[in-house]
């Protein structure tokens, strides 16, 4: 124990030294007269606020005051002590440029601050907050070439609202004012505070743009406060309009026309070839409901703008169908640009024509993919994938996609026979901007709903082995409530798997392990799918989260109308096929959090199970859960995880890898931090594994029991992002820390790790190379 105590002593010594050692280096580059400044300290002297106030109003004071010191880290200014030592380049680049201007920075001078101007703010800072009379004072405290400034504060009493008034007139637009007062921001009792009398001008504001009040400004709005009527440290507030507010500011509009341009082309606009007809007549052959589309080429049918454009004639302005318009319009995905404006048309009667400006992304699209890869495995490949989109497929903005591809992975070094792979295929899309459905579907959302019809099909090759044709299809809705929330239902979600050209060699393999018969099994699938999604990655906030989660449910209808739910020796077949019955959940939800602009962490917890019922004895193989691989746990390969604790050393290494289950555990934190522009460096940690939720004898081990926590599997690792803003390319180099088919009480391996020997390292250290985040 003393031992231990000296030597922390020790440490604690040596960092000291080291802190005063930098913090004293700093100061020595320090010209005469030049002293460096260590930041300010705010004092309140006020015995009449509580505690909780004085430090609200002190942390804010300290946080307004400018400019900000040199950062430290543990007492120590490392970014400094790089600047100063860092000779003077030359040129705007190379390490001396990195090292001083990119690692380093500039020293804070006691010259920089302006004592008197962050008098003034703490002074306005705390009249704005209620605190009237404030008056400040400072002081300077230098030693050993450094300086602080203290600042004290006397704000006196603070003053509370006492009486909210909206003053009446026999304006339309006060009228409506008066209407919006009970729901007034400003309270009886709370603290004067200009910040919340601006938040209660946008409120006026934006609650007269829903009335019809468009060219109406907060500022438009003033508050009067008056203290003289009660000496108690109190204050009254009248809200009213300004003397000088102009008279559009005060009149309602309603829309007259609502006129469409959907190939607006500002190039065109320069040139002068492109003008607004200002008469009905000129535009009557374009009319539809109450809609003008310039169109003359009939690129689009006027339908989708009856859909997007909340606006018709003679409605009364709001902001909100403002908004949602140039949202839907936008998510129709035919538009790189959409432009709003309001013309006045009739000024006595108080209307505006709305135009809509739209500038078409290119219609059509080509997109060729290559893509290399090589795995831990010996195996190497590629991909190549060839995609076709047109946005306006029927002149309805609905988009189709059409892809094939091809990819193969071939065992490198390995013998003439080796199982190779071979992929290829086919897969078409069209989405429809609209619910194409019996029932009618009514959407608020600034996001146009979606109808989305898929149809695919693959041929899969594993040359020694078999071969598989796999055809899928569906039918569906995806909309969104808002831009956190979407929904995803697929009524109708069929797989067909055909087997062909199954080897002898591998009956043999399977007549070993009935799992691997089922791949090459008949399978049917269908049944609906739905999936929700939560999502706030997308705005500004330091912690922000994920969630996904999906429900897939198989055969359930048809069982039902077979019989195929009463337990019978035969399977029930549609088409000569049997159909899989199973039920299927999976959440998968994240967290993010944002130390700073240039480190976070981000976190992931995985959860799934599939049950089989009815007419199906087993989950299908491809709808079964996988772990290990580059985006899941990276110490293990792709697909060779589990079940629980089975061995999978025990099989044929040649022969077959995946391994599947019905249940998932999974979760990962990785640290993410940016070196330099481009370079990203992570240090990352995943656990997880897959069980069956019956008893197989021919995996030992991997059924899921009360015993799961010890079959986690657990891996570590360090990793490279190469950020090119167009892609991502990922390079992770991960090992096992838990291997779960060890034997108990062995299956940490933190006493096995020897980077010194090669075949340690063959064995454990696993190098991935993928595109874009793993989560």
């Amino acid at each position: 124990m003393n031992h231990k105590f000296h030597t922390y002593c020790k440490y604690l010594f040596v960092s000291g030294l080291a802190s005063v050692a930098i913090s004293c280096s700093n100061t020595r580059f320090l010209k005469q007269g030049q002293m460096l400044y260590t930041g300010a300290e705010v004092k309140i002297e006020n015995d009449t606020i509580s505690k909780k106030e004085k430090q609200e109003l002190q942390s804010a004071l300290e946080a307004n005051l400018t400019p900000k010191p040199n950062s430290t880290f543990l007492g120590m200014r490392p970014k400094l002590y790089f600047y100063n030592i860092a000779k003077e380049p030359k040129k705007d680049k190379g390490f001396n440029y990195w090292l001083k201007y990119k690692i380093g920075e500039k020293p804070v001078l006691l010259g920089d601050v302006d004592r008197e101007f962050n008098k003034d703010i703490i002074e306005n800072y705390s009249e704005n907050k209620g605190y009237f009379n404030a008056k400040a004072t400072y002081d300077t405290v230098s030693k050993n070439k450094k300086a602080k400034v203290i600042y004290t504060v006397k704000p006196g009493a603070r003053y509370l609202v006492d009486g909210v008034k909206f003053q009446k007139d026999s304006s339309l637009v006060n009228h409506e004012i008066q209407n919006l007062a009970g729901k007034t921001l400003l309270k009886n009792g709370k603290p004067f505070d200009l910040d919340v009398i601006k938040a209660e001008r946008e409120r006026i504001d934006n609650g007269l743009k829903e009335r019809g009040f468009y060219y109406f400004h907060p500022d438009n709005i003033i508050v009067q406060a008056d203290s003289t009527v009660n000496k108690n440290h109190k204050v009254e507030l009248n809200v009213k309009l300004k003397d000088n507010t102009p008279d559009l500011s005060k009149q309602q509009f309603s829309i007259d026309k609502v006129i469409v341009f959907p190939n607006y082309n500002i190039q065109d606009v320069k040139e002068g070839k492109y003008s607004i007809p200002m008469n009905k007549d000129s535009l009557s052959k374009y009319a539809f409901d109450d809609i003008y589309v310039i169109d003359p080429q009939h690129k689009f049918k006027p339908k989708i703008f009856d859909r997007a454009l909340y606006f018709k004639k003679g409605d009364l302005y709001n902001r909100t169908n403002h908004n949602l318009t140039l949202n839907r319009l936008i998510s129709l995905g035919v538009f790189k640009f959409v432009k709003n404006e309001f013309v006045t048309s009739d000024s006595l009667q108080h209307k505006f024509d709305s135009y809509y400006l739209l500038t078409p992304r290119q219609i059509q699209s080509l997109r060729l993919e290559a893509l290399g890869r090589t795995n831990s495995a010996n195996y190497g490949g590629g991909e190549l994938n060839l995609n076709w989109t047109h946005r306006n497929f029927f002149r309805g903005a609905e988009q189709f996609k059409a892809a094939i591809y091809g990819a193969f992975d071939f065992q490198m070094g390995g013998p003439s026979n080796a199982n190779n792979m071979l992929r290829m295929g086919t897969n078409v899309q069209l989405s429809i901007p609209r619910i194409v459905a019996p029932f009618r579907f009514h959407s608020s959302s600034a996001f146009v709903p979606r109808t989305n019809i898929t149809l695919g099909y693959e041929f899969q090759n594993r040359t020694q082995y078999y071969t598989l044709n796999n055809f899928t299809g569906s039918f569906g809705y995806l909309w969104k409530e808002n831009v956190r929330k979407e929904h995803e239902l697929k009524i109708i979600d069929i797989t067909l798997v055909s087997p062909a050209n199954v080897t002898d060699a591998y009956e043999k393999l399977y007549e070993k392990n009935d799992a691997m018969k089922r791949v090459v099994e008949r399978q049917l699938i269908f049944g609906p799918t739905y999936s929700y999604t939560y999502t706030t990655t997308m705005l500004p906030r330091r912690n922000t989260v994920y969630y996904k989660g999906t429900v897939d449910l198989a055969g359930n209808i048809t069982g039902l109308l077979t019989g195929a739910n009463v337990k019978k020796d035969k399977q029930k077949e549609i088409f000569g096929i049997p159909f899989s019955q199973y039920a299927k959940i999976e959440n998968d939800f994240r967290f993010y959090h944002k130390f700073t602009e240039k480190s976070s962490l981000a976190t992931r917890f995985i959860a799934g199970m599939a049950y089989p019922y009815g007419n199906s004895q087993y989950v299908p193989f491809s709808k079964q859960f996988f772990a290990g691989g580059s985006n899941s746990i990276r110490a293990f390969r792709a697909r060779t995880l589990g079940p629980g604790s089975f061995d999978p050393r025990i099989l044929d290494q040649g022969a077959y890898f995946d391994q599947s289950g019905d249940i998932k555990l999974e979760l990962n934190a990785e640290y993410r931090a940016n070196l330099y522009k481009f370079l990203n460096a992570a240090v990352f940690v995943d656990a997880g594994n897959v069980w069956l939720i019956n008893n197989d004898p021919e995996r030992p081990g991997g059924k899921f029991s009360k015993d799961f926590v010890n079959e986690i599997a657990v891996g570590a690792g360090v990793g490279l992002r190469l950020d090119f803003s167009i892609l991502i390319l990922r390079l992770d180099l991960a090992m096992p820390l838990r291997v779960p088919y060890y034997e108990k009480g062995d299956r940490w391996t933190f006493n096995k790790i020897n980077f010194g020997d090669p075949s340690w390292r063959k064995d454990n250290l696993i190098f991935n190379i993928a595109i874009g985040y793993p989560f």
